[in-house]
């Protein structure tokens, strides 16, 4: 019985020292999705590279910024259309709440419904990039990641604290956002993962 707690131990320990060392690795893995975001339009490959990432730190297989940068290259051949169209939504929810503050009739439901559909597009965005690999199409990651956001809410309601904590980081302390990308993109991975699992 001795025995099979001192045994026990060095793997709790060990799960703990794995534990701390991907959270430190996310954080990193936070400065280069915004280094790699710059352009805007290459954050979805950004997230896809940081996501893989992550995954192979979980799974303890070497990789560091060479592998990260070579992901981003690949994610972002067709990648920076998924970007370009997040941004083009960003600008029309940005322009409906300008109609809701200017006092037009429907313009404050109008801007609810782009803001609910931005955030909806963001998760469903966060959780094809979580699941990406080399080869795969980004239109049927995204139809899957809706599907998912859909049946599993849980997830879903997640990964919106995530992108919340994410913005909040931003008013408080702007460069605090950015390790903190790096936690959401390990969020989704593990919303991913976990779903998986069941």
């Amino acid at each position: 019985m001795r025995g099979a707690v001192r045994g026990a131990v060095p793997v709790a320990e060990s799960r703990r020292r794995v534990g701390f060392s991907v959270f430190a690795e996310s954080l990193l893995t936070g400065v280069w999705i915004a280094l790699a975001s710059v352009p805007l339009v290459t954050a979805p490959a950004a997230f896809a590279a940081g996501g893989r990432h992550l995954r192979r730190r979980i799974g303890e297989q070497s990789g560091g910024w060479r592998e990260f940068a070579a992901d981003v290259r690949v994610a972002a051949r067709r990648g920076w259309l998924v970007g370009l169209a997040g941004l083009g939504a960003l600008v029309a929810v940005w322009v409906d709440l300008r109609v809701a503050r200017s006092g037009l009739p429907g313009g404050q439901l109008a801007a609810a419904v782009g803001v609910f559909a931005l955030i909806a597009g963001a998760v469903t965005v966060l959780r094809a990039t979580a699941v990406w690999e080399p080869g795969l199409a980004w239109r049927p990651l995204l139809g899957d990641a809706a599907r998912r956001t859909v049946r599993e809410p849980g997830g879903s309601l997640l990964l919106v604290c995530g992108i919340a904590l994410v913005i909040l980081s931003a008013e408080f302390l702007t460069p605090l956002a950015v390790p903190v990308l790096g936690i959401l993109a390990a969020a989704a991975v593990a919303v991913e993962e976990r779903g998986r699992a069941r």
